[in-house]
């Protein structure tokens, strides 16, 4: 196969950080707070900017409190899950890397009495039906490192005694997420709009907030208190952080906000994202080496597309052939300077991961894609027997 003419002007897929918007530049951050603290009315007006521009693009009620926490999602689901957890008990879904992690803290480091988890392989979800809402419930709205999302908000009951605890770092500002079923909601700003990391979102509920009065079942350190003696620290949900934020990545979140409303908010980022996945999707119904890794149409995610190569070659391989292979193919595709970063995430099935979030234009994983094609012909004749 020749080699593709044509690259994509902004070769960047990775699950996070994300690429940034069209036409972002350094100069997106010329008038980021320096030199000044995070805790004057200025920065502390930027920060609640961010606050209230995330709130009305995500579409949260306006009787939820958000805030920004220390250590991207992870922090975020971690602050909750410490606060929280044990006042119940507790069923978590468990179907990738990070929802595996959660099930892991809970079951093995809190060592709670009453947990339940419900596992699935890469590429699918667990047994939906077997989940009781009248207890809490952790669970992923989009698996970041398996690309199975849940399929439509039927799956949580409209009305249930628990809390819905959601991780949504993949799939916030490019799916609809159901905020009256959602009683928790974490996401960072490193993902679907392709912020800086080490900053975390956490929006919550008056029926998690209720819970979150009562005080913590555990002693916590301070970069995890939502409350004290007094009640839930309502700073956090106006701008006073826990720890001091970046403020270049502040500005940087700023304007990613700012694009977000200006191409015209929700409705326009879930099409950019379900119109990257249409692209792949036609792609893959043409190819004769990969398939989507989850098996469900409906349960596809358009932000990290995963891909799992089924060439009988391939698959004939030891498993390490077949890591040596897949490094060796998308090498080749960052060598071109064509894509970068689009290996499968390490805990997951071998296979490609393309970011197709809104921040990335259709055009460049179109342009993307032959290069694929390519360096699977050149990996194959490496490889094959």
């Amino acid at each position: 196969m020749d080699k593709p003419n044509v690259r994509p002007d902004r070769p960047f897929f990775s699950s996070g950080p994300c690429a940034k918007r069209p036409g972002w530049s350094l100069s997106a951050l010329d008038n980021a707070l320096l030199g000044r603290s995070h805790r004057a009315p200025e920065g502390r007006a930027r920060l609640k900017d961010v606050i209230d521009r995330s709130g009305k693009i995500l579409g949260v009620p306006d009787d939820w409190r958000i805030g920004i926490v220390p250590a991207s999602d992870t922090g975020a689901v971690e602050m909750i899950l410490w606060s929280l957890a044990g006042q119940r008990g507790i069923d978590v879904l468990s179907f990738e890397s990070f929802t595996a992690t959660w099930a892991q803290d809970l079951r093995d480091v809190l060592a709670l009495p009453d947990v339940r988890v419900f596992e699935a392989p890469y590429g699918q979800l667990p047994d939906l039906e077997q989940v009781d809402w009248s207890r809490d419930v952790v669970f992923a709205w989009n698996g970041t490192t398996s690309g199975v999302r849940l399929p439509s908000a039927d799956v949580i009951p409209a009305e249930h005694d628990g809390l819905a605890i959601c991780d949504a770092t993949s799939a916030a500002f490019a799916m609809d997420l159901p905020w009256d079923r959602l009683d928790v909601v974490t996401w960072s700003w490193q993902k679907a709009l392709g912020g800086e990391a080490a900053h975390g979102m956490l929006a919550i509920s008056p029926r998690a907030a209720k819970r979150l009065e009562q005080g913590a079942p555990r002693p916590l350190p301070k970069i995890f208190r939502l409350a004290n003696k007094k009640g839930l620290i309502e700073g956090i949900f106006a701008g006073d952080t826990i720890n001091t934020p970046s403020m270049l990545c502040v500005e940087d979140a700023l304007d990613s906000l700012r694009w977000a409303e200006n191409i015209g908010g929700l409705p326009a980022l879930k099409a950019r994202a379900e119109n990257n996945l249409s692209v792949i999707k036609g792609w893959i119904d043409q190819s004769e080496w990969l398939s989507f890794l989850a098996e469900k149409p409906e349960e596809r995610s358009c932000t990290s597309i995963c891909l799992k190569i089924t060439a009988p070659w391939f698959t004939a391989l030891s498993q390490d052939l077949q890591t040596k292979a897949v490094k060796h193919l998308t090498a080749l595709v960052a060598s071109e300077g064509a894509g970068y970063d689009l290996a499968s995430y390490r805990d997951a099935p071998l296979g490609l991961r393309i970011w197709g979030g809104a921040t990335v234009e259709s055009a460049d994983i179109a342009a993307l894609l032959p290069w694929l094609d390519w360096a699977y012909e050149e990996t194959r004749e490496a490889f094959a027997a």
